[in-house]
């Protein structure tokens, strides 16, 4: 298979941990992944905003980049989305470029389970953990079940978490609560945003959690924050990290 790895440029930017991680998880496989050096962002941010003819000129160097390659895995679950579901709005219906790139550009989890069929990943991870399911893999990408749609549906993350040794999964009260970060509302909507994310922080705290594992580094970004200025009792990692071995920080 000839995959390539996008990295979201958030991640690129500030937490390049995330992406290494994510590359020593494929090639643990026996993939052989490519990265693109001339990549940048899939666009999100532009579109969110409502500025269209910016995000367009992004989405179409995203496709002639990596049309070549089989599958695309993204450690981030908004940014699959956004490749998945709203680059219809750049391309030609028919495109044939653009079809290739979106039906095989996957989350990296999904592309775990639902492309190499793995339903467990060697390690082991002593702590205590709690899961955050981001919005945009719960309501777009579907990638484990949401409150609102009583469908049953496999948690990728999760499935392939709960295979490491020692791991202890800790019982959230809402599972599918958003954090609040939702790219610039967080900037447009501060006051709401803290607070969402203080509630959903709260939530894991009492769980009883270590550590909040998630899929998408944003929303961890989001939380860290209020976490760190807080003092609050709580780590966050993202599911690339855990899963290719890194241990948790020791607390301060």
């Amino acid at each position: 298979m000839n995959v390539a790895l996008f990295v979201p440029c958030y991640i690129d930017q500030f937490f390049p941990d995330v992406a290494i991680a994510t590359l020593e998880l494929l090639e643990a496989q026996g993939l052989t992944v490519h990265f693109p050096p001339s990549q940048t962002c899939c666009g999100q941010p532009m579109a969110n905003t409502g500025c269209s003819a910016d995000a367009a000129p992004v989405a179409k160097q995203y496709v002639e980049m990596f049309s070549d390659y089989d599958a695309i895995v993204c450690p981030s679950g908004s940014c699959t989305s956004m490749i998945r579901n709203h680059y219809a709005d750049y391309f030609e219906p028919d495109d044939e470029k653009y079809l290739h790139v979106r039906d095989s550009t996957f989350e990296l989890c999904e592309f775990l389970v639902d492309q190499l069929g793995l339903q467990q990943i060697k390690g082991r991870f002593p702590h205590k953990v709690s899961i955050h399911a981001s919005c945009h893999g719960l309501r777009e990408l579907r990638l484990g079940p949401s409150s609102e749609r009583p469908i049953p549906r496999v948690n990728r993350l999760r499935t392939l978490l709960e295979s490491l040794d020692d791991v202890e999964i800790m019982p959230i009260t809402r599972t599918d609560e958003c954090c609040g970060f939702g790219g610039t509302f967080a900037v447009t909507e501060r006051e709401t945003s803290v607070a969402m994310g203080v509630d959903r922080v709260q939530d894991h705290i009492a769980a009883g959690s270590e550590v909040m594992i998630a899929g998408d580094m944003s929303c961890l970004m989001h939380m860290q924050g209020l976490i760190s200025r807080r003092k609050m009792p709580l780590q966050v990692m993202h599911i690339a990290q855990v899963l290719a071995g890194r241990e948790l920080a020791p607390s301060s």
